[in-house]
């Protein structure tokens, strides 16, 4: 088992900021990893299994610092399954997207949708929005959607798209670690029956070393920050990221 100690600082980093804004790992590590050399099938399998990991471990940790509740049958474990479920279906419809859309739209849609979310949340700071199960379940589609469609643009939406669903900030990100641990099990599994196992796994013992030893740091600093603080530096990373894609694309 080999460990790069670079790669370690990266998923550090990159996890520290996944795991305490909801978003910003896999959108972030992917792009710096491709130029680094490595190819997507590398890259991709070892990011699903550190996020896997990662992903359950600040659900965990935010559940015990009481920033989220994943009690049985809590609103919270409500919303964290309904987007974990609703991940099976919409990547099975995204991959039939992407089969017949061509990698310039796909992502132009996928920044376009970030960066109009975070300038809604920044537009609408001081609101308070209505909770449905209507907007969870449709918001759910459309980020398993991204996933699916892309690999990426899922915490940006599901992190964002709760806040303006009603969920407040810390739970927003403690539900969003837990679905997307939950949706990465279902990647990771994929892969191994679709690769017959034949897949490089080199990358992952250092982003799953980084990606864990940020975690705690994450969880204490969201229970740490005031809701609206939080808000606000949520809203301002979706957009970052949304314009960070779009400019990946014009660039």
């Amino acid at each position: 088992m080999e460990f790069l100690v670079f790669i370690i600082i990266l998923a550090f980093l990159c996890e520290y900021i996944d795991s305490s804004l909801g978003m910003g790992y896999g959108t972030t590590l992917t792009p710096l990893l491709l130029i680094m050399g490595y190819n997507p099938l590398q890259i991709v399998p070892a990011i699903l299994l550190s996020e896997l990991i990662s992903g359950l471990t600040a659900a965990f940790l935010h559940h015990k610092f009481k920033n989220v509740n994943f009690n049985f049958g809590t609103a919270d474990f409500k919303i964290a399954s309904v987007m974990a479920g609703c991940s099976i279906f919409g990547t099975i419809v995204a991959v039939f997207v992407a089969m017949n859309l061509s990698a310039f739209y796909i992502k132009l849609y996928i920044g376009i949708l970030v960066f109009g979310m975070g300038v809604l949340i920044l537009m609408t700071l001081k609101r308070k929005f209505r909770f449905t199960w209507k907007k969870i379940t449709s918001l759910g589609l459309l980020a398993s959607f991204n996933k699916g469609i892309s690999g990426g643009g899922y915490g940006p939406i599901v992190t964002s798209g709760q806040i303006l669903a009603g969920v407040k900030s810390k739970n927003a990100i403690g539900i969003t670690s837990l679905a997307e641990g939950l949706t990465c099990f279902v990647g990771v599994i994929t892969y191994l029956i679709f690769t017959n196992h034949t897949i490089e796994w080199g990358l992952a013992p250092s982003l799953v070393l980084g990606a864990i030893l940020s975690v705690p740091i994450a969880v204490y600093t969201v229970k740490k920050f005031k809701g609206v603080h939080l808000k606000l530096i949520v809203g301002i990373a979706t957009l970052i990221l949304g314009l960070f894609t779009l400019g990946k694309l014009f660039l």
